[in-house]
């Protein structure tokens, strides 16, 4: 990226003013993505938790198997999940509030026993499940972040930074050079005026 300059002291206070600005947001921007970067590991471990629970619920309920034919799937619906915004790390993530479940009337006398446990054991699977999964919708939002943020980071540290360094090194140096060439010329101008004064003496 070339950084756009003028060879006067406007350009140089500018450029000067990006550089500072630049300096103090990267330690800022660094610890943002260290946080980042551990967030988005803890939301990849709590997804996983959260599916190998799911995973083992299932399998502690496998002797439930042939009773399932038994139960009417239409007893129980998820009608809404409640979902609240948590800042992690400065970003926005999801997080499940509640889920909203209607649950049809039955006759417990009719019925088998297990029904009232079919639904807790239903109940606890989605919420395992719907779980799991804002994790790992939270995990895709701070990672998506983290790159973000990695970019600016290897931007201002690789870019910006040398660049806005190098073009004001080069105004400072033309700057030098304008003064020494001016000092130059004056003394020249002022040997020759002596010069032609002590000759008009003569």
């Amino acid at each position: 990226m070339a950084i756009k300059f003028q060879y006067n002291k406007t350009s140089l206070t500018n450029l000067g003013k990006q550089l500072k600005m630049r300096r103090n947001a990267l330690p800022t921007l660094k610890s943002k993505e260290s946080a980042l970067r551990l967030s988005v590991i803890a939301a990849k471990k709590e997804s996983e938790r959260l599916a190998d629970e799911l995973d083992a619920a299932m399998k502690r309920y496998d002797y439930l198997a042939a009773l399932w034919n038994e139960f009417d799937p239409g007893l129980i619906h998820i009608t809404d999940v409640d979902l609240k915004t948590v800042k992690v790390a400065g970003v926005n993530c999801p997080q499940l509030d509640a889920i909203h479940y209607r649950l049809e009337e039955f006759n417990a006398f009719t019925k088998p026993a297990w029904y009232a446990d079919g639904v807790r054991i239903l109940q606890e699977l989605t919420r395992l499940g719907l779980e799991s999964e804002v994790y790992e919708q939270k995990r895709k939002i701070l990672d998506y972040q983290r790159k973000k943020t990695t970019q600016k980071v290897n931007l201002y540290e690789k870019v910006q930074i040398p660049g806005y360094q190098e073009a004001i090194r080069k105004i400072k140096r033309y700057m030098e050079d304008e003064e020494n060439l001016s000092k130059a010329s004056s003394k020249i101008v002022k040997t020759r005026h002596a010069a032609e004064e002590e000759e008009e003496q003569a």
